[in-house]
């Protein structure tokens, strides 16, 4: 299952987590959480649906399905990030992998105030994996993402985010110095129970770059629903969010930032 918003240029947001569930061969349920305006370019509105709406979606596919992991991206509200807390601990919801998602690539607010702390009180303390990216983790940590400027810094990054509660965190480096001596490089950094692993992939210089968070948090959580422990989830995801990205390299859809490959259309 998905709970997460709409992105109605199809890159992000349900449509990239339901096509990375077909492209595992899973079957894929979801909850909207809100509805946006959203193209390559930019996102131009955003409808939340209430707390209760959200849970009612989730609550009655569980009754009648077995859900086997889920993963959250845009929740919009705090109250919402309330409400699918409730959920984990009440038990309809379980292997939970958490996309915090604060802001759009183009700098767009997609979570309402009070959002970062229900993050870190409510939700990542109750998750099985958390997927941030660097300005997330800024924003959690309360830091300038500029001091991410090292793999040393990643890391202490991913186990203070670690300390608030996920049992495993993939701090995701696709941003990793950009333009650097080493922006050849998109360094994943995964603090496990007992795990640190550097997770590199050779940066895929491409525009189609919409939904990569997305598509690597759905990725996982599609390995988990498969029985796959969380360390070969995790790489199974970069894997593919890798080959996605090559794929979907010269395609021309939008003038902004276009999606991924999801489905294997140029992968041979």
């Amino acid at each position: 299952m998905t709970i997460a918003g709409t992105d109605s240029g199809g890159g992000a947001g349900i449509a990239a987590d339901l096509k990375t569930f077909a492209a595992f061969k899973v079957h894929g349920t979801f909850a909207v959480t809100a509805v946006t305006a959203q193209s390559t370019v930019a996102v131009t509105a955003i409808c939340a649906l209430e707390p209760e709406m959200v849970a009612a979606q989730v609550s009655t596919v569980t009754d009648d399905i077995t859900v086997h992991a889920v993963k959250t991206g845009m929740l919009a509200r705090p109250a919402t990030i309330e409400a699918m807390a409730d959920l984990v601990s009440d038990g309809l919801i379980r292997n939970v992998v958490v996309d915090p998602v604060l802001v759009s690539s183009t700098g767009h607010p997609l979570m309402e105030d009070g959002g970062i702390a229900a993050y870190r009180e409510l939700l990542l303390p109750r998750a099985l994996v958390a997927t941030p990216n660097l300005r997330e983790a800024a924003v959690l940590l309360d830091e300038d993402v500029r001091a991410f400027d090292s793999l040393d810094a990643m890391r202490d990054a991913a186990r203070a985010i670690h300390s608030l509660g996920a049992t495993w965190v993939v701090l995701k480096g696709g941003h990793y110095l950009e333009g650097g001596a080493t922006a050849h490089q998109a360094p994943d950094v995964v603090i496990g129970p007992d795990s640190d692993l550097l997770l590199d992939a050779t940066r895929v210089e491409t525009a189609n770059d919409h939904g990569t968070g997305c598509s690597l948090a759905a990725a996982i959580t599609a390995n988990i629903a498969l029985g796959n422990d969380v360390a070969t989830s995790i790489m199974n995801a970069k894997e593919f969010v890798s080959r996605a990205l090559a794929g979907a390299r010269d395609w021309q859809l939008g003038s902004g930032h276009g999606p991924i490959d999801h489905l294997g259309f140029e992968q041979g």
